[in-house]
């Protein structure tokens, strides 16, 4: 549940920030993977995750206002990636508890609930998507706006959250690039929790009866090019090696080198498309003999 973190190499202003900010990260990541071991409720152990981030965020928080920046540089690189870094993961702890503890019972409604939050993650997306843009891109032009104290603009549609902060230690988009970074984390978990729960809802479903294809293996690769080359699965995307072992798997059959028999179907002298043909053939029969009913 360690989430991973990254921001761009920038220039280095403020080497005693760095020194400190580096071994403070370090510390806080390696408690972080000894609660991960050692507590055995994941409710509790969020719970003392949290503690610690805020410990240690407030750690930090002494030492900025003690020692400042020695240029605008070095607090730039501060507000807009590294105090970000460490409260974007207050914010991905503090949501993975939020879901644990209101999460319903029954798999199909966790799905719904978990679902629920994903929606939460695509509205802020779509509500910050010109500072997404802005940040993924690395952009600096507005840095002196966004990451630097007592400089917001706002004309940029400052959120209530900035105006309400300790403006000593906040500037008007530390938080909202926290926010990104913790978003990616929490789509990553919630993705991760579908994806087990719609694994358990298929070893639940009762196994369907095998079947087994008794017509020639040429059949079937008449059947699957006719198919692959109609775009009937994912839209035409897929490739005719996958479809070709996904027949295999469940009819139980195996193909062989089937392009070779496709090419052997191509170089027929007469009725190329004998299976499907046959089909056409035996369907429209059985129609005219119910319609004789």
């Amino acid at each position: 549940m360690t989430p991973i973190h990254y921001y761009p190499p920038v220039k280095i202003q403020n080497n005693r920030m760095e020194k400190f900010y580096t071994e403070t990260l370090q510390k806080l990541e390696t408690e972080i993977k000894e609660l991960e071991i050692e507590a055995d409720c994941s409710i509790e152990r969020i719970e003392a995750v949290i503690e610690l981030i805020i410990k240690y965020l407030s750690d930090v928080k002494d030492f900025v206002l003690k020692k400042g920046f020695t240029n605008i540089d070095a607090e730039i690189r501060f507000f807009k990636y590294q105090k970000p870094l460490i409260v974007s993961k207050l914010i991905y702890y503090n949501a993975i508890y939020k879901i644990e503890i209101r999460k319903p019972h029954g798999a199909k409604a966790i799905r719904k609930h978990l679902k629920k939050e994903l929606k939460k993650l695509k509205r802020f997306f779509d509500s910050n998507l010109d500072f997404y843009k802005y940040y993924r891109n690395n952009y600096s032009f507005l840095d002196e706006k966004f990451f630097v104290r007592g400089k917001h603009d706002i004309t940029l549609c400052l959120d209530t959250y900035y105006f309400q902060s300790d403006h000593t230690f906040s500037t008007s988009h530390d938080y909202k690039v926290a926010k990104i970074m913790a978003n990616d984390l929490i789509q990553l978990y919630l993705e991760d929790q579908l994806y087990h729960i719609k694994k358990h809802l298929l070893l639940k479903r009762p196994s369907l009866t095998a079947l087994n294809w008794t017509a020639s293996k040429a059949a079937m690769i008449e059947l699957i090019y006719s198919l692959h080359y109609q775009g009937v699965f994912d839209n035409g995307n897929s490739d005719i090696r996958l479809i070709a072992e996904y027949f295999e798997r469940a009819f139980n059959i195996d193909l062989g080198n089937f392009y070779h028999t496709y090419l052997e179907i191509r170089n027929r002298k007469i009725n190329r498309t004998k299976f499907l043909d046959a089909l056409r053939d035996a369907l429209i029969k059985k129609m005219d003999e119910q319609d004789e009913r």
